[in-house]
């Protein structure tokens, strides 16, 4: 079946699911005609239809009965209850079924959905302004057609990178977590700035700024942080004496057993279910 064919289904429509699906219709990968979306809220169902247009209703067996592809947006803890159903694994026989639920492994989606052709894949919240970053884990069998249209999926809102499922806990760390430890980065530089006697909403632009800049020179030039770095600092200049006071305070370390943490708590968000 090719792309104009399918009939896409987001199954729990929230903040990302939307973002999403947002991108998807500016994108022009899909048309509103050829989507349906699910909320469990009458009124949420309303307000999404009314905005994009496409199909929304609150029963996810109808609308998945209804669809070619399945983009299952729902948390983790809801998962087993929306889809380990017979009801369930016959609307969504013999298709592909895309599943963004932290710590709900490929085996598992495998057992609830044993006919279906399943990929994991770990979106963050800048999807929203279409930065995001994804990564697809496919399971056994997934044709490149369907890996294919996951792709695109995502490369909507962002940039896309596919992996083992066996790195998707460190990626839910990294890139799921990831924003949040990135704002309170952002945020401390800015406290810095106001201490120093910047107005707080510049010290805010500016260093919200840096730090795009900064990442757009790593993707942009393929350099390697150290090596940019190195670039800015200067002998006896005020950079060096902010690193020096940055490692003072073991930033490297800290940062990097974050990531660490995050990940072995991610591998637990599926319950019993996602181990």
């Amino acid at each position: 079946m090719s792309e104009s064919e399918q009939r896409l289904v987001i199954v729990g429509c929230g903040t990302m699911g939307e973002a999403i699906l947002g991108g998807l219709l500016r994108a022009g990968r899909v048309q509103p005609g050829g989507v349906v979306v699910t909320s469990r809220r009458e009124e949420e169902a309303r307000r999404l239809q009314g905005k994009h247009g496409v199909t929304a209703i609150t029963d996810n067996h109808a609308a998945c009965a209804q669809g070619t592809v399945a983009l299952v947006a729902l948390k983790p803890q809801r998962m087993g209850e929306v889809l380990d159903d017979d009801a369930m694994r016959e609307a969504l026989a013999d298709k592909l079924v895309i599943s963004i639920a932290a710590g709900v492994r490929i085996a598992t989606l495998q057992r609830w959905l044993p006919r279906s052709s399943v990929i994991r894949a770990m979106p963050n919240t800048p999807c929203l302004i279409g930065e995001g970053m994804t990564v697809l884990a496919a399971g056994p069998g997934v044709d490149a057609q369907a890996r294919s249209y996951a792709r695109g999926i995502f490369e909507a809102v962002g940039r896309v990178v596919e992996l083992e499922d066996k790195h998707m806990d460190a990626v839910t760390s990294l890139n799921g977590s990831g924003p949040a430890f990135a704002y309170v980065i952002l945020e401390a530089f800015a406290d810095g700035g106001v201490m120093m006697g910047l107005p707080r909403a510049v010290a805010l632009q500016i260093a919200a700024q840096v730090l795009q800049g900064s990442a757009r020179m790593v993707l942009d030039t393929g350099f390697h942080p150290a090596a940019l770095k190195d670039q800015v600092t200067t002998p006896a200049g005020s950079t060096i004496a902010g690193l020096l006071t940055m490692e003072d305070g073991r930033i490297r370390s800290v940062l990097a057993r974050a990531i660490q943490e995050a990940t072995r708590v991610a591998g637990g968000l599926g319950g019993l279910d996602g181990k």
